[in-house]
């Protein structure tokens, strides 16, 4: 039996190097929250929780609030190693990055970071001594999207399904500096 991939009638690979891949990654991760996961030991459960990246710049780097005082800014000080996980929506712009984290505080940086609803963990305001600056530098990445929205995605499905088709309008790669 053909696996599914060599059943698409499309290509659906597509590696990205360098600033086109760090513009997916930008497009993809904007305006989502991610599972940041620290502590990573081949064979052993690591470290998550929900976070949300304030900053995605133009270099792929990836801008976070955190406490200094939390348990992933001393994870990451033994280990600067990270993984985030990403999902976009339901069936789209799912985003798997490894890359190095480092930790500062930055009071520049912690002022253009800075949003009024981050004082629901941050009761100081933004010059709380507790608020911390978490850049992450992607080493490398793999997505999984589709290539014209949700919507035509969805249709293709449907017509895939009723002509006993592989018509799926994914599309996935690597992505790498």
């Amino acid at each position: 039996m053909d696996s599914i991939n060599q059943q698409q009638p499309e290509d659906n690979f597509e590696n990205l190097e360098g600033n086109e891949a760090w513009k997916k990654l930008k497009e993809m991760a904007e305006g989502t929250s991610c599972f940041f996961c620290s502590d990573i030991k081949t064979g052993l459960p690591f470290s998550t929780r929900p976070m949300s990246p304030q900053k995605i710049d133009d270099n792929g780097d990836l801008w976070f609030l955190s406490a200094n005082d939390s348990h992933k800014n001393a994870e990451i000080l033994a280990d600067p190693m990270v993984q985030l996980l990403f999902q976009g929506s339901k069936y789209s712009n799912f985003l798997n990055i490894y890359g190095i984290a480092e930790v500062s505080q930055d009071k520049e940086k912690i002022k253009e970071l800075w949003e009024p609803i981050l004082k629901t963990w941050f009761t100081g305001g933004v010059d709380d001594p507790r608020i911390s600056v978490i850049k992450v530098s992607p080493t490398q990445g793999y997505y999984w999207d589709n290539k014209h929205g949700n919507a035509v995605a969805f249709v293709k499905q449907l017509v895939g399904a009723a002509l006993g088709k592989t018509l799926d309008d994914s599309i996935e790669g690597k992505l790498q500096p």
